[in-house]
């Protein structure tokens, strides 16, 4: 069980909590924690680990090959009659196993426990500490049930542990709440902790406490979460899907939710951003933004803590090139942009690349591109170099028959170089990923820059483009190292939102965000249904490159096929056979 403490001393240990039991487990605050630590070591970041657990896969910035659920989920496959346990996405899409109605419920219980077993042997604890861990345990619960709601919608409102001991069968089968009833709780649990101010607004690296809730935490997920739900997906006289018990949606549209998340968002900023105390403001090095040695950063709201060996971070394992310094097989490759993401880097003067004045050529994609995509992208022709390389080396996907590389494009799915064109970069460590247990790399839930992207997103749809959502975009667009010029003047609102969208995608891409962004703002059935695009690079005169090199736009076969019930994912059938209370999502 994880252990959460000072990083540099081994943060993640493994204690035994079968050594306990109920009369020793709540007798003192270590072995108290010891089970809180155990909550905190089911959070499972969905962007850490196996390709499968790449949110980013579902959508449209990114592609994995045919053996893993992304791709058949995207090819409209959706069954409701398995248990979603096991590797990510599974038969029910988008809804892995540790963020499954199973798993969050197990979760759920465990913290309901911990609440209640702290508050029974109360006299055992200080005053200060009870009144910690318990928004500590609020936090977890309130994290976990978010992850669910923006998965299935309405859910099961549980917070005591159920047991059939006290209970009859009737009274544990229990309908589902709506939506709003079950955004409201969510929101009503984390204003209570922000109110109660009894967790610190941040922690820093060497702070024996860092990984745990913050006030920061709890209020960047309140902010996100009413971003999310004020959506048209969601808050809309036409939602994404109709459902006729409000499961699946508000009852009726209210323009106030979006002044909501604008002014939860403008109050993190104006208290703890770099509008307020500073305690929270951007990092300029986004390449560096994930080390280990940057970890809880100034930009860095919340994390997930791994640990080398022990419980390492996997992510560098699966992605980036596969054949690097003359190594065969270093990685998997498997999250692989497409081309849709890379037409959405601007050029380095600000403009979109469809913009006849940016200077973009398309037989020269990628001259003069913003930083962030040479931060970001691994392209044909691009450096590459991680410390555990002898040398910096360059990665070629073109097709090139004179001098054959062995990360060419693969577009008969015969090995594991992309089939895109490209590989990302983003979080990729220094550790070489063949040995799968070194990086110890903290995966980041929350940062600040997204916070302003909310704002900004918020306050628009709220008022429209006052100068507000113009500074809080331009502070990203303008960061150091980032070096884009400001949004032109004078956006209309429907013009902010496209900017606000684009601006959205490129700074939290692969940072398992894309997916919600495409659901609750109801574009996935238009994107989703549309081919998934590649690079493919050839010469014209192949048989001694004597020709010009041809950069084609090109349509992966693979069919794609969203309906607007994949807007949601479904509850598996297990729950409803063991609950005929509990309605399924509409269409499965």
């Amino acid at each position: 069980m994880g252990i959460i403490s000072c990083k540099k001393d081994a943060f993640l240990d493994t204690t035994n909590k079968t050594n306990l039991d109920d009369g020793t487990m709540w007798a003192s605050e270590q072995n108290a924690d010891i089970f809180l630590n155990g909550c905190y070591a089911n959070l499972y970041p969905t962007g850490a680990d196996w390709p499968d657990t790449q949110m980013d896969n579902f959508s449209d910035d990114a592609h994995a090959r045919v053996y893993f659920n992304s791709y058949a989920w995207k090819e409209g496959n959706v069954d409701i009659s398995l248990r979603p346990s096991g590797g990510f996405g599974g038969p029910q899409g988008p809804s892995n196993g540790n963020n499954s109605w199973e798993t969050t419920y197990k979760n759920v219980r465990d913290i309901n426990s911990f609440i209640e077993n702290i508050r029974k042997h109360s006299s055992n604890f200080t005053t200060d500490y009870i009144a910690k861990r318990i928004d500590e345990a609020k936090f977890l619960r309130a994290y976990y049930y978010s992850e669910l709601f923006m998965r299935i919608g309405g859910f099961v409102i549980d917070t005591v542990v159920q047991s059939r001991a006290s209970s009859t069968l009737d009274e544990l089968r229990k309908p589902r709440n709506t939506y709003e009833e079950s955004f409201n709780f969510i929101i009503n649990e984390l204003d209570e902790i922000i109110n109660n101010g009894n967790l610190s607004i941040k922690y820093s690296i060497s702070d024996p406490d860092a990984g745990r809730a913050t006030l920061g935490a709890a209020m960047v997920l309140k902010g996100w979460l009413q971003l999310f739900a004020a959506s048209p997906a969601y808050n809309s006289s036409s939602p994404a899907v109709a459902d006729p018990g409000n499961l699946q949606h508000f009852a009726s549209y209210d323009a106030a939710r979006w002044a909501s998340a604008a002014a939860t968002n403008k109050k993190f900023i104006d208290t703890w951003g770099h509008k307020g105390s500073g305690i929270y403001h951007l990092f300029p090095d986004m390449v560096n933004f994930w080390r280990e040695e940057n970890e809880y950063n100034s930009g860095v709201i919340w994390d997930r803590q791994f640990v080398p060996v022990t419980m390492p971070n996997l992510y560098g394992s699966y992605g980036g090139p596969c054949n690097i310094d003359g190594l065969i097989d270093v990685d998997w490759g498997e999250y692989q942009p497409t081309q849709s993401i890379i037409d959405d880097f601007q050029m380095a003067n600000g403009k979109d690349i469809t913009d006849p004045a940016s200077g973009y050529d398309d037989q020269h994609p990628y001259i003069g591109r913003e930083k962030r995509f040479y931060d970001f992208i691994c392209y044909d022709g691009a450096p590459y170099y991680r410390e555990w390389m002898s040398k910096p080396d360059t990665v070629w996907m073109r097709i090139d028959k004179v001098n054959p590389r062995n990360n060419e494009i693969d577009l008969s799915g015969a090995n594991d170089a992309t089939q895109t064109g490209y590989w990302f970069t983003k979080q990729l460590s220094k550790y070489d990923p063949r040995n799968l247990v070194d990086c110890g790399q903290n995966y980041v839930f929350y940062r600040y820059a997204e916070v302003l992207l909310n704002y900004a997103e918020a306050q628009n749809e709220a008022v429209g483009p006052d100068a507000s959502v113009y500074e809080a975009i331009n502070a990203i667009r303008m960061r150091p190292g980032t070096d884009l010029p400001e949004l032109p003047g004078g956006l209309s609102k429907d013009e902010m939102r496209k900017a606000i969208h684009r601006e959205r995608r490129i700074e939290l891409s692969y940072e398992q965000k894309r997916l919600w962004d495409i659901w609750r703002w109801k574009e996935a059935d238009t994107r989703l249904n549309k081919p998934t695009m590649g690079m493919k690079i050839y010469n014209s005169k192949p048989n001694d490159n004597s020709g010009v090199w041809i950069y084609e736009k090109f349509a992966l076969a693979m069919g794609h096929v969203f309906t607007n019930k994949m807007y949601f994912c479904p509850i598996p059938q297990e729950v409803i056979d063991r609950n005929s209370k509990i309605i399924q999502n509409l269409g499965y």
